[in-house]
């Protein structure tokens, strides 16, 4: 059985989001798998759903260096207009290839982003990923 139903990738890199489909397959990881190559695009897809509350991801993995819109501008964007329903239902993780302090402490920062994760995408992080996940719902 998937462990979540919805998880939606924000990354331009196609050969990262190739192997993250299939990882994510691997492990049956989620139910429908979600990509966009920019956070502009990511946006405009996740507004009207974040407004209605329906078809919102459960997880979404967010890359930080992109085109149009950056990790940085969408994690903006979602706190200014969406923290609420954001906060509820949805698991955001950073996932980047950058190990810069900076761009760690930055992250931490922000209260909607659950975790910094260096990649590239594996079936034990995100076998850990959930775990983790499982372990906060039954500490709550």
């Amino acid at each position: 059985m998937p462990k979540f139903n919805h998880v939606c990738v924000i990354d331009d890199d196609p050969i990262y989001t190739y192997l993250a489909d299939k990882v994510m397959k691997m492990v049956d990881f989620s139910n429908y798998i979600e990509f966009f190559k920019d956070g502009e695009a990511a946006l405009n897809s996740l507004k009207p759903r974040l407004r209605s509350g329906r078809n919102i991801p459960n997880v979404i993995f967010l890359d930080l260096n992109m085109p149009v819109i950056d990790g940085w501008q969408f994690l903006d964007e979602i706190i200014e207009n969406f923290i609420e329903p954001v906060e509820k239902k949805v698991i955001i993780y950073i996932i980047t290839s950058s190990i810069v302090p900076e761009y760690i402490e930055k992250a931490e920062s922000y209260s909607i982003v659950d975790k910094y994760v260096v990649k590239p995408i594996t079936t034990e992080m995100l076998e850990q990923l959930f775990e983790e996940v499982e372990e906060k719902k039954e500490s709550t």
